[in-house]
C-alpha cells in the first residue's frame, strides 16, 4: 500500500487570519479551511518541482486528507473536524508502531501550543503521533540541561491532549539521534516511507531536516510525494506577545513563533502567566522527596539534584499546588533559589503522607 501524495493548501487572506494554537518547534495555524488544493502523483513531482518553491512561500495550512490508498485510487476527503470509526488499526506483527499514522515532525521540548496543534492537525488525518529525537544533545555536544517537561511526565501532557485531537491522545515515538544524524534530507524521507511507514507527515513552514538541517519544508513536500507519503504544511504558531521587546528571544531563526525557546526564557523570568500561555497549561514541577528533605511539618526543601526539570527563576512564587499523585492538591508557597526549591503549605501536614519508599515523586504546579 501506498500513502496519498502531498497536498499543500492556501491560507484565508490576512483580513480573515485567525488566532492559531499551535505546538513545538513553533508551529501552526488553528482553523483548516480549504480554498485550493492540488494533488501530484509520484511522476509529477519533478514536472511540477518549480512550483513547490512559489507554493510553500505562501501561508499554509493543513486541509482534508486521504489515509493510505492503492496506487491510481482518487484520495477520497473526509471531514477533518470528525473521526472516522475505521481510523483506529489493530498493530500488525513486524509493523513498526507508527505504521499507518500520520507523525508531526519537529523538537518537542516544551510540548507547547504549537507542537500540540501539530498533533491536531494530524488527528484529523489519521492516527497521530510525535516523531521525537533523543540523545540530540550528546551527539552536537550541546551543554546538558534539564528539560522542560520532565521524562515521566511527558506521558501526563499527550494524555491531555485528547480532548483536542478527537478524544485519542497522540503516542510519541523516539528515535536515536545518532541514528538518522548523517542521513540526507532524501534518506531521512526514505525511512519514514520504507522503514516506518508512515502515511503521512505534518510540519511547519519552517521546519528543517537532514544533515545539517539541509532540507526545508518545500524538499519535504517534493521528496514525500516522491514516495507516496502525505505532507501537510502548516502555518506557525505565533506568540501574541512577540510585539514586546523584552519577547525577543535573540534566536537569528526567530520569526516571532511560539518556541521552546521562548518558554525557557519566560521561566528564567520567572514569569508564568507568559509560560502557561506558551505551553497551553501550568508548568508542573518534577520533584524526587526524601523524608529528610523535610525540615519541618509543612515544609519540603528539595535540592537541585532531585529535580526532574527546569525550575523557573529565582523568586518567590505564590498560589502554586503541591500535587502528590492522585491522592490530593495542596495549596503552597513555592520559593526558588539557587541550591533549593522550597515548598511551604499552610494547611496540611506534610509529615501526614505515606514515606514508606525512599523518595516519593511530588510535583508542584505554579499558578
Amino acid at each position: 500500500m501506498l500513502c496519498g501524495g502531498s497536498r499543500v493548501l492556501q491560507h484565508l487572506s490576512d483580513h480573515n487570519h485567525h488566532s492559531s494554537i499551535g505546538l513545538g518547534l513553533g508551529f501552526c495555524g488553528a482553523k483548516i479551511v480549504q480554498l485550493s488544493s492540488f494533488f501530484l502523483r509520484p511522476c509529477q513531482a519533478m514536472a511540477n518541482s518549480h512550483h513547490f518553491s512559489h507554493k510553500l512561500h505562501q501561508r499554509m495550512i493543513s486541509s482534508y486528507g486521504s489515509h493510505c490508498r492503492a496506487p491510481g485510487e482518487i484520495p477520497i476527503l473526509h471531514n477533518c473536524f470528525s473521526q472516522r470509526e475505521d481510523d483506529t488499526e489493530l498493530p500488525v506483527e513486524g509493523l513498526s508502531p507508527v505504521s499507518g499514522g500520520i507523525v508531526a515532525l519537529g523538537k518537542f521540548d516544551a510540548l507547547h501550543i504549537g507542537h500540540r496543534e501539530l498533533t491536531i492537525q494530524a488527528s484529523r488525518i489519521g492516527t497521530p503521533y510525535l516523531l521525537s529525537f533523543v540523545g540530540m544533545a550528546e551527539v552536537l555536544g550541546w551543554e546538558p540541561r534539564a528539560p522542560i517537561v520532565a521524562k515521566c511526565d511527558r506521558k501526563r501532557v499527550l494524555t491531555s491532549w485528547a480532548s483536542y485531537c478527537g478524544n485519542r491522545a497522540p503516542e510519541e515515538y523516539e528515535i536515536d539521534f545518532a541514528s538518522v544524524r548523517h542521513l540526507t534530507p532524501r534518506q531521512f524521507v526514505e525511512k519514514l516511507s520504507k522503514e516506518l511507514r508512515v502515511c503521512g507527515v505534518v510540519a511547519g513552514e519552517n521546519y528543517r531536516f537532514g544533515y545539517k538541517a539541509s532540507g526545508d519544508a518545500s524538499e519535504l513536500v517534493r521528496l514525500c510525494e516522491e514516495y507516496g507519503i502525505t505532507a501537510y504544511i502548516i502555518n506557525s504558531v505565533m506568540d501574541k506577545k512577540q510585539g514586546s521587546g523584552k519577547r525577543d528571544s535573540g534566536d537569528s531563526k526567530d520569526r516571532g513563533q511560539v518556541s521552546s525557546t521562548r518558554v525557557r526564557q519566560a521561566l528564567a523570568a520567572g514569569d508564568m502567566r507568559y509560560v502557561s500561555e506558551l505551553l497551553g497549561r501550568a508548568h508542573r514541577l518534577m520533584l524526587r522527596v526524601r523524608t529528610q528533605d523535610m525540615p519541618s511539618e509543612r515544609m519540603i526543601s528539595v535540592p537541585r539534584t532531585s529535580i526532574l526539570n527546569l525550575p523557573p527563576g529565582n523568586g518567590i512564587y505564590k498560589a502554586c499546588l503541591l500535587l502528590v499523585g492522585d491522592e490530593s492538591s495542596i495549596p503552597c508557597t513555592v520559593v526558588v533559589d539557587t541550591s533549593n526549591i522550597h515548598v511551604e503549605t499552610e494547611e496540611v501536614r506534610l509529615c501526614n503522607l505515606d514515606w514508606s519508599q525512599e523518595f516519593r515523586l511530588l510535583s508542584v504546579e505554579f499558578g
